[in-house]
Formats: structure tokens, C-alpha cells, sequence
């Protein structure tokens, strides 16, 4: 299509295949048991695997190779971003979808930078949550309010805590 976005085009939309597949990665097995659940309620989302730590959501997301990942960013083994920036390394057509219970700046920014197309909160509705697969299935951004209403104000009035990166100079950070 002309009128697609950049992001659109680098992450093709689920058109032409009959299901959305979907890998779902949480610790908690009764969360991944209601995911799971929920899910199968949908004739046009398909989960493919389920994993409970983050070396074995990368595993998964290689072998399995979903449309969309849906992750909790608390997961042991392997850093919640860590495993973001893993699974898009190794297929950088997966859409990274966030579940979590956690909005805060600290864990929000950092899954986003790492790869993450959607960040939803674990208080939305089932509703909200197949749109947002949906939504990041098709390239597009899903992002829960709260943590929407963060980004802009991120944007709009950036941080005044400053990276050390930003602090030194380039060759004091080569040193």
C-alpha cells in the first residue's frame, strides 16, 4: 500500500494469513492458563507456545517464529529487555507485545527502546487486549494510557536525569 507508515512496512500485517500466532511468555502459569484461554475465544489469534522465563521465551520465539510475542517484563533468567532485544535480533519481524503489571518509567522506556511495539497493562480488559495484538500485529503502536500519557510527557518535557553517556565526554566514555 503507498499509504503505509515505515513501521507498517517493517512489520508486515497478519493480511493473507488466516491467524494471528502467538507465543505467550509469562512466569505465572494461571496467567498464561487465562491468556491462553481467552485467546482460543478468538477465531483469528492463534497461540503457538508458551513459556515461563526468558531464555525459554527466546527459544520459543526462534523456533516457533509467532507474529506477536506477548510478554510479562518480570520473568526470570533472562532481563526482561534482554529478551526483548533478543527475540528482535533473531526475528526482527516479531511485534513484541508487553502484558505487565509494572508502568513506571524504569520499566516502561527500556522495552520500548529494546524493541517492544505495544506496552499494556495487566489491568486492561480481554478486550483491550486482543485489539492490541491486533493493533501490533498490523505494525502499529499499543500502548495503555497511562503509559501513553508517560511517553508524552517524556517527550515533551525530557527527563532531567541525564545518562552518563550524556554527562562525559565522547572520550571520557571511551576511557
Amino acid at each position: 500500500m503507498a499509504d503505509q507508515t515505515d513501521d507498517q512496512q517493517a512489520f508486515p500485517s497478519s493480511q493473507g494469513r488466516d491467524k494471528i500466532r502467538v507465543l505467550v511468555a509469562d512466569e505465572h502459569a494461571i496467567v498464561r492458563q487465562g491468556i491462553l484461554a481467552l485467546l482460543e475465544t478468538e477465531s483469528d489469534i492463534q497461540v503457538v507456545g508458551e513459556a515461563q522465563d526468558g531464555r525459554q521465551a527466546i527459544a520459543e520465539a526462534l523456533r516457533l517464529q509467532p507474529d506477536v510475542v506477548l510478554m510479562d517484563l518480570v520473568m526470570p533468567i533472562v532481563d526482561r529487555v534482554e529478551a526483548i532485544r533478543r527475540i528482535r535480533a533473531g526475528r526482527p519481524q516479531v511485534r513484541v507485545l508487553v502484558l505487565t503489571s509494572f508502568g513506571g518509567e524504569d520499566q516502561v522506556f527500556p522495552a520500548i527502546k529494546a524493541g517492544a511495539l505495544g506496552y499494556i497493562l495487566k489491568d486492561s480488559t480481554p478486550s483491550e487486549l486482543v485489539q492490541a495484538i491486533h493493533q501490533v500485529d498490523r505494525g502499529e503502536s499499543a500502548l495503555h494510557p497511562a503509559v501513553a500519557r508517560k511517553l508524552v510527557q517524556e517527550l515533551a518535557q525530557p527527563s532531567a536525569r541525564a545518562s552518563a553517556a550524556d554527562l562525559l565526554t565522547r572520550h571520557e566514555f571511551e576511557v
